[in-house]
C-alpha cells in the first residue's frame, strides 16, 4: 500500500533517532535485548503520526523526530512487558525478549526504553519550538504512559471474568492501546505549534483511530485466513479473550447460547472456534464490532477537515482508512 510506503520513508529519521538513543547502552546484553523488538520491524505508524500532525499544522517533521521516536520507544517497551505478563513466546516473528534474555533482563530492557523515551522529548531543540510546547509534549507522553499501565491493569483484570459490559471493554482498550495513539497525534501536533483548536482535533483522531485500531483486531481474528493474519484465526476465542464480539453477544444472546458461549471461551479448545463464530453471527456482533470501527474512522476524518490542505493532511486522511484496510 501506498499508505505504508509513506510510513516507511517517515521511519527513516525516527530509526536513526532510536539508534543514536539506544547505541550507549551498556552492558552488551541490555543493549542487544533493548534494540531486539526494534530490529524485528514493525510498521512504525505511531511515530508517523507524530510526524505528520506535526507537517499537517504548519510545522516541520525535523522538529518532532525525537518525540516520535519516544513514543515508538514507549510502543516497543509496552510490548517486551506484555509478553512477559502474557507469557507470549514470540513477536514479530521472533522470539520474544524475554525468551533470549531471561525476564530480568527484558524488564530492564523495558524499563530503559521507557527512560530514554522522556529523555528524547526532552533534547527537542529548534528556534521554532517554544520550550512550553517541549514541556506539554513530553506531559502528554508521559500521561500515556499512565494510561497504558492502567489498561494493562484492566485487561489482566477481565481475565475469567464474563460479565464486562461493553462501556468497560471500551474504556480497557481506550487506555491500552489508543491512548498512545491520541498522545502521537496530539504531542505531533503541539511540536509543529498548532493551535489549541488543532491540536484537541488530532488528539480526538488519534483516539477515534486507536479505537478502531483494536476494533479492527478483534474483527480480523474472526473473519481473516490464517495466512494473511499471521496467526491462527480465532486465537482470541481459544485464549478465552474478551473482545467486542464476545461482550456484545454476552449481553444479547439467550441464557441458552451464552452458557455455549462461556463454555467455548473457557474450554480452549481450537475447534470450537467456528462454534462461537456462528454464535456471533447470530446476533450480529461481528457487523456490530466493524461498524463502531468504522463510524471511529469516519468520525476521525471529519476532524481533518479544520486542517489546511497538505500532502500530510492527506497522509492522515489515508491512515485513518488503512486501519479498517489492513488485513493483518
Amino acid at each position: 500500500m501506498e499508505i505504508l510506503k509513506l510510513v516507511k520513508n517517515y521511519s527513516i529519521g525516527v530509526d536513526r533517532e532510536i539508534e543514536n538513543a539506544l547505541d550507549t547502552l551498556d552492558p552488551e546484553n541490555l543493549h542487544s535485548a533493548s534494540n531486539h523488538i526494534i530490529k524485528a520491524g514493525g510498521k512504525k505508524i505511531r511515530p508517523a503520526l507524530v510526524l505528520l500532525t506535526a507537517e499537517a499544522v504548519g510545522g516541520n517533521r525535523k522538529w518532532a523526530y525525537k518525540t516520535a521516536a519516544a513514543v515508538e520507544l514507549i510502543h516497543t517497551f509496552s510490548l517486551i512487558h506484555d509478553d512477559i505478563m502474557d507469557g507470549d513466546e514470540m513477536r514479530r516473528g521472533m522470539p520474544a525478549v524475554h525468551t533470549l534474555w531471561g525476564e530480568p533482563m527484558a524488564i530492564l530492557a523495558g524499563d530503559v526504553l521507557f527512560s530514554k523515551a522522556f529523555e528524547l522529548v526532552t533534547q527537542t531543540q529548534a528556534e521554532d519550538i517554544p520550550s512550553e510546547n517541549v514541556i506539554t509534549a513530553l506531559k502528554t507522553v508521559v500521561d500515556s504512559c499512565i494510561k497504558i499501565c492502567e489498561g494493562q491493569a484492566l485487561d489482566m483484570d477481565f481475565e475469567g471474568k464474563l460479565d464486562v459490559k461493553e462501556e468497560d471493554y471500551l474504556k480497557m482498550i481506550y487506555k491500552k492501546t489508543a491512548a498512545l495513539i491520541a498522545a502521537a497525534t496530539k504531542s505531533g501536533a503541539i511540536i509543529g505549534g498548532g493551535s489549541e483548536e488543532q491540536v484537541e482535533a488530532l488528539s480526538q483522531y488519534g483516539e477515534l483511530i486507536g479505537m478502531a485500531f483494536q476494533i479492527q483486531d478483534d474483527y480480523l481474528d474472526v473473519i481473516s485466513d490464517e495466512e494473511e493474519l499471521g496467526k491462527p484465526v480465532g486465537s482470541d476465542i481459544v485464549e478465552g479473550k474478551m473482545t467486542l464480539m464476545v461482550v456484545h453477544t454476552l449481553e444479547a444472546a439467550t441464557d441458552a447460547d451464552k452458557e455455549e458461549l462461556i463454555s467455548i471461551l473457557e474450554s480452549g479448545d481450537e475447534s470450537n472456534t467456528n462454534r462461537a463464530i456462528e454464535i456471533f453471527n447470530k446476533y450480529d456482533s461481528i457487523t456490530y464490532a466493524r461498524d463502531i470501527a468504522l463510524e471511529n474512522v469516519n468520525q476521525a476524518k471529519k476532524l481533518l477537515d479544520m486542517m489546511d490542505d497538505s500532502p500530510a493532511k492527506e497522509a492522515l486522511y489515508n491512515l485513518a482508512d488503512f486501519v479498517l484496510e489492513r488485513k493483518n
